[in-house]
């Protein structure tokens, strides 16, 4: 193993760790907020056991709020599901604004404690490659952790998807206000250059235009 692909395999179980640790504390703040509803429930039927009357409303209320909760927790052991089988093919063809979707709702609840915005603007036409979806989704976590920290005080990124007229694609990060009071030659450091390589992409840090934009072959190989 080449010590291009030992970075790679570091950064891919610093993502999965990261990501891991974010979506089991995610599933733990349901639990909890489920516990606290079950507890109120008891409550319910204490109050109906000694012959008092209960508001059919707020029963109802709380079966809202459970349902839910139920719903937010499926959605988030389907996002865990969909990250640990980004592993099982070495090439996919995917829908690029997608995977963007898809790496916002990972990245949410980080985005949330810096106080951030990701805001996804469709393309205009369906943007489809085949690459590594892992790679690709370790790629752009570290990117969109590096622009969250140079959004200035806007607190808001873009995540934009586009073709390219060389067929082939482009991810651009956007509004990233303070990219030019940044040491931009700390990035892309060794793991987004051994991930790039592997993804036979290009990276651009655009200091005017304040944004970072990945570009990538329509297909890996091509």
């Amino acid at each position: 193993m080449s010590y291009k692909w030992d970075i790679i395999g570091d950064a891919g179980f610093q993502f999965l760790g990261k990501m891991n640790a974010s979506i089991s504390h995610e599933i733990k703040n349901v639990l909890a907020i489920l516990n606290e509803d079950a507890g109120l429930l008891k409550d319910y039927f204490i109050m109906a056991d000694k012959g008092k009357p209960i508001d059919t409303e707020r029963q109802k209320t709380l079966a809202g709020k459970i349902i839910e909760q139920i719903r937010r927790a499926d959605v988030i052991v389907r996002n865990m599901n969909r990250l640990a089988h980004s592993v099982d093919q070495p090439v996919l063809k995917v829908d690029l604004c997608e995977i963007l979707h898809f790496m916002a709702d990972l990245s949410r609840r980080f985005a949330s404690m810096k106080g951030v915005t990701l805001k996804i603007t469709p393309p205009k036409s369906q943007v489809m490659i085949a690459t590594n979806t892992f790679f690709l989704e370790n790629l752009i976590w570290l990117c969109l952790d590096f622009s969250m920290n140079v959004s200035g005080e806007e607190k808001s990124v873009g995540l934009v998807s586009e073709a390219t007229e060389e067929n082939g694609a482009k991810i651009r990060f956007t509004r990233l206000e303070t990219l030019t009071g940044t040491d931009t030659g700390m990035f892309p450091g060794e793991r987004e250059r051994a991930l790039l390589d592997a993804l036979m992409g290009e990276l651009e840090t655009d200091v005017e235009a304040k944004e970072i934009v990945i570009t990538l072959p329509r297909e890996i190989g091509h």
